[in-house]
């Protein structure tokens, strides 16, 4: 058996970019930026960038391109992949990237989002690409620093 999931909290690195397959697919990619803090040898305070670039698909992909924008924090689920690709000088380069299942919108919400009911904070994706209300079963508050172990 083998088991490939992924999870992370981030912010978006730039606006999200829609295209669309021969097919008619929606397709969204995003960069996510997840931070890590932690101390040197000599005991200060280092922090570490490590990005993600995050594919969604179909409905999904709609919504993540209607509502987040540039510098959003969000929750993303998924599985991670390696990509290989060659740089302008040959070189052998290789990106994170999470082929995103599930997508929660964390912060504060943009003006759009506000006068729109078809989202809220507490909004999963699913896996079918719709999004499906999980207040009543199981109430989600957005993390803070203190929640976070790392």
């Amino acid at each position: 058996m083998s088991f490939n999931k992924i999870s992370i909290i981030g912010n978006l690195g730039r606006d999200p970019e829609l295209r669309y397959t021969p097919q008619g697919d929606a397709v969204c990619d995003f960069s996510v930026a997840v931070n890590d803090r932690k101390r040197d040898k000599a005991g200060e305070l280092q922090d570490n960038t490590t990005w993600f670039k995050v594919t969604f698909w179909r409905k999904q992909a709609e919504n993540a391109s209607k509502y987040l924008t540039k510098g959003r924090q969000v929750y993303v689920e998924g599985r991670l992949q390696v990509e290989e690709w060659t740089d302008r000088d040959g070189n052998n380069r290789y990106t994170l990237v999470i082929q995103g299942s599930e997508l929660q919108f964390l912060g504060e919400k943009s003006s759009d989002e506000m006068s729109s009911n078809t989202t809220s904070e507490n909004n999963f994706a699913d896996d079918t690409g719709g999004f499906t209300d999980d207040k009543a079963s199981s109430p989600v508050t957005s993390p803070t620093d203190d929640d976070i172990p790392f």
